[in-house]
């Protein structure tokens, strides 16, 4: 014989209770807690509770030793009203193709929408509310927005939905940090393989993957330089600065000590705007000519200087026309 879903087990369990209270039109809490002295007795109150909620029940009696009543005891569907309470919004309860997790399986994760992906994290809803409904309620929330989610606290994204407690929590923080660390694989591993960079199309795309993760989150300036060798293949990728972009930050002295050391014979400069905005400043092009300036002197070629950021990327070599 089959062993019974766990779903199954607490329709038995709220069945045995609701039909001990159904014994009679009016009884206390203790004499349906008697009737079913092998269950838990938070359980017990918590179904009478959602009874009397739900408006089957009214209270009678002292506050001491409240009387429960029950409303209509003969048109009250025991069953229906279980089901409505174990199954009530579940995804379990879902047509097959309406399921997240069935849906990953049969199209792949890149198939879902960020509301379904949060509903696989979530896992279980609350009562009134599926997964599936709390993962829209924080999906639309983030939807301008969703690299900000990383940075949400549990009070927060529990404000949004009563479904997201601790392990709710604390697997979505897990899911966002397990992308962020593929994501940073995946880019060690093309890093690793020579990237020949034959015009400002192909810096663009390079500073764009290269430096993609740092457009979307950080909160301050990053200056980098990209050293390339004779082939104008990628050698390595060092931080200069970080902080506001200043000519003082980005002295040549420091942006061409790793150029030379690596033997490089052409660079590209990248930096990011945290504002979102990759248009470049003013600040940004008088930096742009003087580091252009003390190339020429050393012979280094100073082949483009790229800005990214969340809402785009700008070659400064087009942005001028040269």
């Amino acid at each position: 014989m089959a062993e019974k879903s766990d779903d199954e087990k607490r329709v038995e369990r709220y069945r045995t209770i609701v039909y001990a209270a159904m014994a009679s039109d009016e009884f206390s809490l203790d004499a349906v807690k008697e009737a079913c002295a092998e269950e838990n007795p938070a359980l017990v109150t918590r179904v009478v509770k959602r009874l009397a909620s739900d408006g089957f029940l009214e209270l009678d009696g002292p506050k001491n030793r409240p009387l429960f009543r029950w409303r209509g005891r003969d048109r009250f569907n025991a069953d229906q009203w279980i089901g409505a309470k174990i199954f009530n919004d579940r995804m379990t309860q879902a047509p097959l193709d309406d399921r997240p997790r069935e849906r990953l399986l049969a199209h792949g994760a890149a198939s879902l929408r960020t509301a379904e992906l949060l509903a696989i994290l979530i896992r279980m809803g609350r009562e009134g509310e599926s997964a599936l409904q709390a993962g829209d309620r924080i999906a639309n929330r983030y939807a301008q927005s969703l690299e900000q989610m990383a940075d949400a606290g549990r009070g927060e994204l529990r404000e949004l939905s009563k479904a997201v407690g601790s392990t709710a929590y604390c697997q979505i923080m897990a899911g966002i940090e397990l992308g962020r660390r593929v994501e940073r694989a995946t880019q060690e591993k093309h890093r690793q393989q020579p990237t020949r960079i034959r015009s400002s199309a192909d810096a663009l795309e390079f500073c764009r993957q290269r430096f993609g993760q740092l457009a979307a989150e950080a909160k301050q300036e990053h200056f980098s330089v990209v050293c390339l060798d004779t082939k104008h293949q990628v050698i390595d990728v060092h931080t200069i600065s970080i902080g506001l972009l200043n000519q003082s930050l980005v002295a040549p002295r420091e942006v061409f000590r790793p150029a030379i050391r690596d033997a490089a014979s052409a660079v590209i400069l990248s930096h990011n705007h945290p504002s979102g905005d990759p248009t470049p400043s003013r600040e940004d092009l008088a930096v742009t000519r003087r580091l252009e300036e003390a190339a020429q002197l050393i012979g280094i070629n100073l082949l483009d200087h790229i800005i990214v950021a969340r809402h785009g990327c700008i070659s400064l070599r087009e942005y001028e026309g040269g």
